[in-house]
């Protein structure tokens, strides 16, 4: 398929998987929050499934579009993750936060704001699923000191700080695996508050400061530019410094 094809789809499709995303998440949460039994269990399991085999048929029709590409498949490893983790197609939303009037006064600030959003909101819900995620699997065994919900975000919020404090700790693999996954993203995060602060605080010193700041050789040839271009409307010939720069 074509391009066109490709963007009609993903317009198409957006807002009914990002619902899907939701209520997979919520689905997931009752499952593991709620521990429901019989029907209310099969039909937890049922929404799960179901949007999960939503999200197989987006990527399957994505990767058609592409035709089949193995670079595709290496270009698009989030859709990849997606299909393995539908509620992180939620991540979407904070797109559109990144909108909002106000945020988009200048390129940088534009920047700064869309990766703090993106950063903070990635975090809460890192929290929250590694907080589902463990519950699930260390409440149920031996020694497993994890048996809340409230535990378990704890655990979750204290080890994404890096901070750790040991009062509570995963027994199993898979629990061992979420924290490990958890303290890299922390480290993560921490690293873009670090820059993004970093860079907002050097624009507002650099504020007002305007003629301290050495002129690049694109400026000095675009000046020249308009002095030649001045002096041929005036009939008199310029001194071809923008020539001279461009050669």
């Amino acid at each position: 398929m074509s391009g066109e094809g490709s963007a009609r789809w993903e317009q198409a499709i957006h807002w009914p998987m990002l619902l899907a995303s939701f209520a997979w998440l919520v689905a997931y949460s009752w499952s593991v929050i709620a521990v429901p039994v019989g029907a209310d269990r099969t039909l937890a399991l049922a929404v799960m499934g179901v949007t999960w085999v939503f999200f197989v048929v987006d990527y399957v029709v994505r990767l058609v579009q592409s035709g089949g590409h193995l670079s595709w498949v290496r270009g698009h490893l989030w859709e990849l993750l997606v299909v393995a983790l539908p509620m992180l197609r939620a991540l979407r939303l904070l797109q559109f936060m990144t909108l909002a009037p106000g945020l988009r006064r200048s390129a940088g600030t534009a920047l700064r704001t869309r990766i703090a959003i993106y950063g903070a909101g990635a975090a809460l819900l890192l929290v929250y699923l590694g907080g589902l995620i463990v519950l699930d699997v260390e409440r149920r065994a031996p020694g497993g000191n994890i048996d809340t919900f409230g535990d378990a975000i704890w655990w979750a919020f204290v080890t994404l700080a890096t901070v750790g404090y040991g009062d509570f700790y995963p027994v199993t693999m898979i629990g061992r695996t979420v924290a490990v996954g958890l303290m890299l993203s922390g480290i993560a995060v921490v690293g873009v508050v670090t820059a993004t602060l970093s860079s907002w605080i050097i624009e507002r010193a650099a504020l007002g400061r305007d003629d301290d700041e050495p002129s690049t050789r694109g400026q000095l040839r675009a000046v020249a530019r308009q002095i030649d271009d001045l002096a041929r409307r005036l009939g008199e010939p310029g001194d071809g410094t923008a020539e001279k720069e461009d050669a």
